[in-house]
């Protein structure tokens, strides 16, 4: 988890940063990140250095995505739970989280993780099925990880830290 809070911290996540990403809108643009990097990275077969071009934009996005869109009206969908489930999540060693949480949360880190090497092993070696394999992988890990700070969020909303992330 720490590695997540210093992710946090190097995208600069403000408060106001983490209620514009509240917006459903910030979180399903996001998943289109990480095909997009893989398609950018893959592109040194045919751009060569110039790779690095589309690989800046991309990243731009990723860092630019929570920022521009709008707070949204209501954060009660399911997506807007998922970011404040991650913010209750990331703030648990001032308000500790449901122990029954962690299993899962650890074993959904661990698909990504193991997805994420896939991924970048296929990428190093520009093989398709590998970096196609780890990409879903990621996918399936991060969206059970949201799933579970939906859950989180449910649970633990209404604590004084964090009920007014809801409305």
């Amino acid at each position: 988890m720490m590695n997540a809070q210093k992710l946090a911290a190097a995208f600069h996540m403000t408060d106001a940063v983490w209620a514009r990403h509240t917006n459903p809108w910030s979180v399903w643009t996001r998943y289109g990140a990480l095909p997009l990097l893989i398609g950018a990275i893959w592109s040194r077969v045919w751009l060569g250095w110039g790779a690095i071009a589309p690989t800046i934009a991309v990243l731009l996005w990723i860092w630019l995505n929570p920022r521009i869109f709008p707070k949204p009206q209501t954060t009660r969908q399911w997506a807007s739970k998922a970011v404040i489930g991650e913010r209750i999540w990331l703030n648990q060693k001032q308000v500790p989280i449901p122990s029954h949480h962690q299993p899962v949360i650890a074993f959904t880190n661990g698909v990504n993780a193991i997805g994420f090497g896939i991924c970048v092993w296929g990428l190093w070696h520009l093989t398709l099925w590998p970096t196609l394999l780890g990409l879903s992988w990621v996918v399936l890990g991060k969206t059970w990880f949201l799933d579970r700070m939906v859950w989180l969020c449910d649970e633990m909303g209404s604590h004084p830290d964090y009920q007014d992330w809801l409305y």
